[in-house]
Parts: C-alpha cells; sequence; structure tokens
C-alpha cells in the first residue's frame, strides 16, 4: 500500500463562533489525485488550508506527510507542498523563469541575494518546457495570458520537487482553450511525476482531470461521501452535494454535469 501524504481524522474548524467544518475525514495517499467538490461556501478552500500546513484545526488531527499540526515546524514542511493559486500575488515584473524558481525559495519574489544552482536552473527550464512555455521562457509575468500564468505556476510548484501538489480552482478565470490546455498539463503530471499526490478544488465537474482518481463530496461543512471518483461522483451525491437535480455522466474519462428534470430524479 502506498505511504499516506494526508490524514485528517474528525476535524472541526469553527471561526467567530460558527462551526465550518464538522468532523472531516480523508485519507490521501502518494500517486493519488483527488477532487475536492462543492458549491461555494461549503469548506473546500478550509480544507485546502489544512492540508497546505496553513490552517489549524479547532479539534481532531491533520497529518500532512507524517507530520503532525501542532507538532512541527511549519516552513520546513511547507517545502515538501507544492501550491498553485490562481490569484498569485506577484506584483512585479518577474520573467516566467524566474516565477519558476522562487518554487524553490518559497517566496512571491526572488530573494535578494540567493543564486540558484545550475541543477536548479536546469529542472525548472524542464518544468517550463513540460508545461508548455519554453517560448516563453523570459516573458514578463504581467504579460502573460491567465492560462499562461496557470502553467507558470504548476511548473512553480513542481520545481521544489514536492510530495504533495494541492490546485486551488486552478482554472479559475480561464477561456476553454486554455482550460483545456491547463487540464491536459495536469493529466500529464500522473505520468510525469506519478509518486506526487494532488488534490485538486473546484465546483465544476468540467474542470477535473481525466487522471482524477478520488472525489471528496462537500455540502455545508459535511462530507457527502469520499472514495474512488466513479463511486463518488453520481447523479445522486452530486444531487445531495448541491441540492438540485443534476444528472452526471462521463465521456473519454471528462465528466459532464447538466439539470435533471424533478419527474426523472425520482424514476432513476
Amino acid at each position: 500500500m502506498s505511504p499516506t501524504v494526508l490524514d485528517l481524522r474528525d476535524v472541526v474548524f469553527r471561526r467567530g463562533g460558527n462551526e465550518i467544518l464538522h468532523g472531516v475525514d480523508l485519507t490521501v495517499r502518494a500517486g493519488e489525485h483527488w477532487a475536492l467538490l462543492g458549491p461555494n461556501g461549503a469548506g473546500k478552500s478550509t480544507m485546502l488550508g489544512f492540508c497546505s500546513a496553513q490552517v489549524h484545526p479547532t479539534s481532531g488531527t491533520v497529518d500532512v506527510l507524517g507530520r503532525r499540526l501542532g507538532r512541527v515546524e511549519l516552513q520546513e514542511l511547507r517545502r515538501h507542498i507544492g501550491h498553485v493559486n490562481p490569484r498569485h500575488p506577484l506584483q512585479s515584473g518577474l520573467s516566467v523563469h524566474e516565477v519558476v524558481l522562487t518554487g524553490i525559495t518559497g517566496t512571491i519574489e526572488l530573494p535578494m541575494r540567493w543564486t540558484p544552482s545550475a541543477e536548479e536552473v536546469e529542472r525548472a527550464d524542464a518544468l517550463i518546457d513540460e508545461v508548455g512555455l519554453g517560448a516563453r521562457r523570459d516573458a514578463r509575468w504581467p504579460s502573460l495570458s491567465q492560462g499562461e500564468r496557470g502553467r507558470a505556476l504548476i511548473a512553480r510548484a513542481l520545481t521544489a520537487q514536492p510530495e504533495l501538489l494541492l490546485l486551488d480552482e486552478p482554472t479559475t478565470g480561464l477561456d476553454v482553450a486554455a482550460r483545456e490546455q491547463l487540464l491536459t498539463v495536469l493529466d500529464r503530471l500522473a505520468h510525469t511525476a506519478p509518486e506526487v499526490a494532488s488534490v485538486l478544488v473546484t465546483h465544476h465537474l468540467e474542470e477535473l482531470p481525466t487522471t482524477t482518481t478520488h472525489a471528496l463530496l462537500l455540502a455545508h461543512g459535511r462530507v457527502v461521501v469520499a472514495g474512488p471518483v466513479a463511486e463518488a461522483v453520481t447523479t445522486e451525491a452530486i444531487t445531495r452535494t448541491f441540492e438540485h437535480p443534476i444528472e452526471v455522466d462521463r465521456d473519454g474519462g471528462r465528466w459532464r454535469a447538466r439539470a435533471l428534470p424533478p419527474a426523472r430524479l425520482h424514476s432513476a
């Protein structure tokens, strides 16, 4: 059995007197690719905060890469986690190459007086090629399209050779072509980095890579269902999660969702 990368047990989280998560469990093993699905406000981003060692639970336990939150030096742990956030707060005009190198330092800007090794430069360039940005290596961040930024951030997350990759709605703001390019990159990762586990947050089934292995459906801070993707992403489970009759099917490994008339739902 593959080693456990994430283990959340009976996790409760309260903020400002409100309980946002209610006894959530999640176990992710090396090489698995999980999707966290649910409507806005379900608690998906809060769960990702635990996975990224940014947020501590109010009660319950969170083990990330075998280390328990509350008993570990967080900065060191975060170096082993790649995080793709489409709202990356870079303000300067770094090049694609420089942005990818910041994945090694875990910073937004390149640190002063830091020089990457030849091996680190080579790894960054290889990842830039892998995500299809070789011709844009020297392009500046402000000139990049949203899709190019998304692919650059994936390369940035991978350059530190993480054991866990987190993707927070990575296709936000992308047009159809850019979304498909980014999903192609994610699908390739299952083959180029087979040992890396990933957790992707979305509320759109169409944004799931074909290589997604598992899914957790979350509603009102509670787990509706969790398990292998074909067992978790069903018409009945999606309907319960989003509280609307939704029919789910799969074609060529990609998921589709559409409104299901109530009469059909009751006869299913």
